[in-house]
């Protein structure tokens, strides 16, 4: 598949190199250059409607800045419509809005037509598929672009390489010549893992200033002379060229240790390390490099998970026993806690993350037994009963507590970091008991970052158990209680919350017919993006 440019092949298109230093721009398409995101939410609210459900603000995780397929496969998890069919809705609804409701962002078209008097050519990059990007282009007008790259023209979308790449092979122009304007932090690791320098305008959710990267509030008094001050004046990434990469996925950026800002951390029940499923390894891979996470605090790694993603990832590891794990893309250069601490407790390590940042990040694992939603669904326990059951996993957060003691001391000079499946729900979501896991570790001076960028647990669940069980084991057919029991708590000046969501791919099939699933676990991830001040280490 090849992107769509005029009258000519880009396969017989060689790299140039202008005097200029400005060489091309490219584009990003919805949230950057027109507003389709509210044109979307309407064409997903009616399709769902049609299938009996309404839209809350709990489902703007899988519907706004999601593909079609993400959107059509929540909506067929949820409703039981098949998946090909809740698809096609979406994109005749979307395509009718499109054909008649574009509207181009601020400062765009003016910004357009300044480049084109300006001899600078420009291309649309865009993560929607051929259908509804040729209708957007039609709308703001088809000689604005001399390519366009959409999600049918390329092997991997966004958060890949690909699409700035191809669209640079195209206009045969050189991508650290090229400035990419994006409104989301997926698009902006496509476009920096592709070399490009980035102009941020966010849309849906904050985006930090890193070397190589602009950001504005807006397109309004964004000019051809300011793109090219970006490529003159671009600050050293400490990127490497992506032909120089080593990880040929090229699904993220390699870290900067002179310019961190964002860190993304990831906790995840790899359940019996994955084995449930078929091909699991290679699954794992491909979630944990899609998903651009940087540290992965992992539990149920049956023993050898965190080696072995970590060598095929190129990472460093550290393994503490049989269940319990750390990857991280920066260096480990500290363990912290026992050698093995037993199928249940936590494991800790020290990431540093550049000459003046570090973290500190413990995974940890409480026992499952007796599970609180149980007891208040099936058996009706009252408020004190449930939370006299939870006295087993209260004795283990408070040992791990303990242990992390040194570092919450030194947290406002190295963040600390707790993630892990707690088996236990949050306070914070329930008010049925005192739910005293979560409280103990609150505190303790630790925050919970899903929590804090969605405050509201009616509208945003959060649910981590279960995707994969709907039904109770036991055969009854009593619906599995859905609760969040994964989480990535955190403390210390240093870190914000940029944002956290949960992570499901694919439309996991049920226990017990689960080995074709994309999705090789019985737990959602959680994944949050924070924002790194700098701080000094406190060795």
């Amino acid at each position: 598949m090849t992107p769509h440019i005029p009258h000519t092949n880009p396969a017989d298109r060689t790299p140039r190199r202008p005097q200029q230093p400005l060489q091309a721009v490219l584009f990003d398409m919805d949230g950057t250059l027109v507003d389709t995101e509210r044109l979307w939410w309407e064409a997903v609210e009616h399709v769902a409607a049609g299938l009996g459900r309404s839209l809350t603000e709990a489902d703007e995780e899988d519907v706004l800045g999601r593909p079609v397929e993400h959107t059509a496969e929540m909506l067929s998890r949820v409703t039981g419509a098949p998946f090909a069919e809740v698809a096609a809705d979406l994109h005749r609804e979307f395509a009718v809005r499109v054909r008649s409701g574009v509207v181009a962002r601020p400062g765009a078209l003016r910004l357009l037509d300044a480049l084109a008097a300006d001899g600078v050519p420009t291309a649309l990059v865009t993560a929607s598929p051929r259908a509804i990007a040729d209708l957007v282009v039609e709308g703001l007008g088809a000689g604005r672009f001399a390519v366009t790259v959409t999600a049918d023209d390329t092997p991997r979308t966004k958060p890949a390489p690909d699409p700035y790449l191809a669209a640079c092979r195209a206009l045969g122009v050189e991508p650290a010549s090229c400035v990419a304007v994006e409104d989301t932090r997926t698009g902006v690791s496509s476009a920096e893992a592709a070399g490009c320098t980035v102009l941020a305008v966010p849309s849906l959710a904050p985006i930090a200033a890193a070397p190589g990267r602009t950001v504005r509030e807006s397109l309004e008094d964004v000019t051809p002379a300011g793109l090219r001050d970006m490529i003159t004046h671009r600050e050293p990434s400490g990127l490497p060229e992506p032909s120089d990469v080593p990880d040929p996925s090229g699904l993220h950026d390699l870290p900067d240790p002179s310019g961190l800002r964002e860190l993304r951390v990831m906790s995840w029940n790899l359940w019996f390390g994955g084995t449930k499923v078929r091909h699991h390894r290679e699954k794992q891979l491909k979630i944990i490099l899609e998903a651009g996470v940087d540290v992965v605090g992992l539990q149920e790694t049956y023993g050898t998970a965190a080696r072995e993603l970590a060598e095929a990832l190129g990472w460093e590891y550290h393994q503490a026993g049989e269940n319990l794990g750390v990857i991280s893309r920066y260096p480990i250069t500290g363990r912290l806690g026992a050698a093995d601490p037993g199928f249940y407790g936590a494991t800790g390590v020290r990431v540093t993350l550049g000459a003046d940042q570090d973290v500190v990040l413990w995974s940890a694992h409480l026992d499952y037994t007796p599970y609180g939603p149980y007891e208040a669904s099936f058996d009706g326990l009252a408020a004190p009963e449930l939370a006299a059951h939870e006295s087993v996993r209260l004795g283990q957060v408070r040992e791990i507590l303990a242990a992390m003691a040194p570092d919450l001391a030194a947290r406002d000079t190295t963040p600390v970091l707790l993630v892990g499946d707690f088996n236990a729900p949050s306070h914070l979501d329930r008010d049925d008991a005192e739910w005293p896991v979560t409280r103990a570790a609150q505190e303790a001076g630790l925050r919970d970052s899903y929590r804090e960028a969605h405050p509201d647990p009616v509208r945003s669940p959060g649910h981590t158990w279960s995707p994969v069980h709907t039904e109770h084991e036991d055969g009854s057919g009593r619906p599995e209680p859905q609760d969040r029991i994964d989480y990535v708590l955190y403390a210390g000046a240093g870190l914000r919350v940029l944002d956290s969501r949960t992570l499901v791919t694919g439309t996991p099939r049920t226990w017990p017919d689960v080995e074709d699933n994309d999705w090789p676990s019985d737990h959602a991830a959680v994944i949050t993006t924070f924002s790194l001040g700098r701080v000094v280490r406190s060795d």
